[in-house]
């Protein structure tokens, strides 16, 4: 995982089509917008989640739990 700050107002690009923009920041709350084509899929996490339990969707890799490294 990246671990980047911005501050309010500033963005970060994705690939060449996608920009994530901090609109804002308030005690423990952070507003992000996302600027994506229309064939980019955008959920929260929770309801991916739901989805997955209701076995609307598959599970996703990168929502699955890191695996141990081996020895």
């Amino acid at each position: 995982m990246l671990l980047l700050s911005r501050k309010s107002g500033q963005s970060i690009v994705i690939n060449d089509d996608i920009v994530v923009t901090i609109v804002g920041v308030d005690r423990n709350r952070v507003q992000v917008g996302i600027k994506a084509p229309p064939y980019v899929p955008i959920f929260r996490q929770e309801i991916v989640e739901r989805m997955v339990a209701a076995g609307e969707i598959e599970p996703l890799p990168c929502l699955e739990p890191p695996q141990p490294a081996e020895a």
